[in-house]
């Protein structure tokens, strides 16, 4: 297996301009904007990817549930994956888009439609590359014929006329379930990677604090690793008249042990913070169910992010003992449990470097974000390089408002995505766009 490299540097793509490559964008994005779907349960999104694929010259095939492979054979001795998801969230729609969702209750808010019409349009660049590659080398006239660049690439060349190939051989990876179980986990495990020699994987996400087209990444940690935490404590329910004067370890008072826990969960993490950037928030505390009664449970639900494997074992442990702590105040009892969740997004450093040189006008962001992204289970079978694409602000929107991911309004043009279009060919030695 060869290891990915850079392609031979090229002016443009052939056959692809700039408006044809955003009337692909705006026609996959907006049709799959109206049909979001949840988790693995993808029936129409996957129809529609399946269509468009099964159209050009790949093998399309589902490896494990919910997921939709395309593998382009450039002839080339190296193969690299180009990673979407396709899962959407369920939230009710408020946004400006032209075509909403046509489900109630569910919506692309993370972006996912982007990605995807990102990916099926570059499927496309790649079809009609190595499309018009054979056509060269098939020249009737015998003046064309395949030659091997230095790099392992695969070019048609002449003494008058250049038409780029691929760098590699292309396996595009459509899959479910990112923003609930780890869908990707699936795909590694269905050994698709070792099946088709895969080197490399690229990835993006949409991000709306970036300027429109801007392409960001770093080296080493991008996102972290993530940890539902779910914590129910134990107390004793008494009217609160009885507990006057009483000391807090016998009032057995679930949610004064849960206030405690909080505020200390809060000092740990400024602690260790001052090591590496983490965090613990807690977004669901339930406690009692009357006002003059001692509560007598409490329920707490929170997320723990951090980027090492070190960190993660010392705020475990930290969090267990501002639980112990508060629960030992106060009288009660706890449980605790931390899901396993993705492990940190950690792109690879001679990777970036290499995408860097394709793709110059990459930013370098100076720190990691401590959002969650399930790519990170690719980036532990083979080398990945996960971005970010600036989509900035909605120029629909009363005065160009910056929505979030994950929100109701979250909504952007397409034209930005023609940078993440365009980076995909650079990093596949294709050229820039038109």
């Amino acid at each position: 297996m060869s290891a990915w490299m850079l392609g031979a540097p090229v002016d443009t793509v052939a056959g692809a301009d700039a408006e044809w490559i955003l009337g692909e964008l705006r026609r996959h994005r907006q049709a799959l904007h109206r049909i979001p779907e949840l988790d693995f349960e993808l029936p129409r999104t996957i129809e529609y990817v399946r269509h468009h694929l099964d159209g050009l010259s790949c093998e399309v095939f589902e490896p494990c549930r919910s997921c939709v492979c395309a593998y382009f054979d450039a002839g080339c001795d190296s193969t690299v994956a180009v990673r979407a998801d396709m899962d959407a969230l369920p939230i009710t729609e408020r946004s400006c888009a032209p075509t909403p969702s046509e489900t109630p209750g569910h919506m692309h808010a993370c972006g996912h439609d982007a990605h995807m019409a990102m990916a099926l349009t570059f499927a496309s660049v790649v079809d009609r590359a190595i499309a018009s590659e054979s056509a060269f080398v098939a020249d009737d006239a015998g003046t064309f014929g395949a030659g091997e660049r230095e790099d392992g690439g695969c070019e048609a060349q002449s003494s008058s006329k250049k038409c780029a190939a691929p760098a590699s051989n292309v396996l595009f990876i459509f899959q479910p379930a990112e923003e609930t179980t780890g869908g990707a986990r699936s795909v590694c495990e269905s050994g698709v990677f070792e099946r088709y020699g895969v080197s490399a994987i690229f990835g993006f996400h949409v991000w709306p604090d970036l300027p429109a087209g801007t392409v960001a990444s770093r080296p080493g940690p991008l996102f972290a690793r993530s940890s539902e935490t779910h914590i129910d404590i134990k107390g004793v329910s008494a009217h609160i008249a009885t507990t006057y004067g009483v000391p807090d370890e016998q009032t057995h008072d679930a949610m004064l042990a849960a206030a405690r826990f909080v505020e200390g969960a809060r000092r740990l993490m400024m602690q260790l913070g001052e090591r590496e950037y983490c965090i613990a928030k807690f977004g669901l505390l339930r406690a009692g169910t009357v006002c003059n009664a001692v509560a007598d449970d409490a329920h707490i639900e929170g997320s723990l992010r951090v980027y090492s494997d070190q960190l993660f074992d010392a705020a475990r442990d930290g969090v267990r003992s501002c639980l112990e702590d508060a629960c030992v105040s106060t009288g009660c009892t706890y449980e605790v449990s931390f899901a396993s969740g993705y492990p940190p997004v950690i792109n690879d450093a001679a990777l970036f470097e290499r995408a860097r040189a394709a793709v110059p006008h990459m930013m370098e962001l100076d720190s990691p974000s401590l959002t969650a992204e399930d790519f990170s289970f690719y980036q532990q079978r083979i080398a990945g390089l996960f971005m970010l694409l600036g989509v900035g602000a909605c120029p629909a929107c009363p005065g160009g408002a910056t929505s979030s991911l994950h929100a109701d309004d979250l909504y952007f043009d397409e034209e930005p995505l023609l940078a993440g279009v365009d980076t995909y060919c650079r990093l596949l030695g294709l050229g820039p766009i038109a």
